[in-house]
């Protein structure tokens, strides 16, 4: 029997974290998305035990400056566009008042560690949620692209082709034919 599941990445990720947390007994508050204050003194071991214990997760502890607020860009942006959230401002005003930063750094920053820039990452974000909305739910194109905030079909069409290389249509047949033989 084959289960297609839908994820709240958010939800499963703070789930996670919060059972593991408290399995290792450590007091905590969560300040932001991915970012968590402990708020006892704990020692080297419990904190290295804990963390290989989150890492069998997929969860990473992130020690360099420059990468924590990479990570923090690329929390926001994923919390954004697979939660969906509404924002009423453009993109660069949205991250720099979550993060509390110039945009310019940010965009800096960001291309300097990462080689590509914010707005490519928000694009592969987004096409990658298509790819799940085409995938597991009954919405069509047209009804993507006005969630995601595209001002069309056709320029979400031609992102989704300059990123995977097919057009959404022929990514939407090569499911269903896969569907077919399982």
């Amino acid at each position: 029997m084959k289960l297609l599941l839908k994820f709240d990445f958010t939800k499963v990720c703070n789930a996670v974290l919060e059972q593991r947390l408290e399995a290792h007994q450590l007091k905590y508050q969560q300040t932001a998305f991915g970012e968590i204050e402990l708020l006892d003194k704990v020692s080297e071991e419990k904190l290295d035990t804990f963390y290989n214990d989150i890492n069998d997760f997929g969860i990473d502890v992130v020690k360099d400056p420059k990468k924590i607020v990479i990570q923090k860009i690329k929390d926001v942006i994923v919390d954004m566009v697979f939660n969906e959230k509404d924002i009423n401002v453009k993109t660069s005003v949205y991250l720099a008042e979550k993060l509390n930063e110039n945009y310019s750094y940010l965009s800096n920053l960001f291309s300097e560690v990462t080689y590509t820039s914010i707005e490519n990452f928000i694009i592969l974000q987004k096409i990658e949620y298509t790819k799940i909305l085409l995938t597991k739910e009954e919405l069509s194109l047209t009804e993507i692209a006005f969630k995601l905030n595209y001002s069309s079909v056709a320029h979400l069409s031609r992102q989704f082709k300059n990123t995977t290389g097919i057009t959404p249509s022929a990514f939407q047949r090569i499911i269903a034919k896969r569907k077919q033989i399982n």
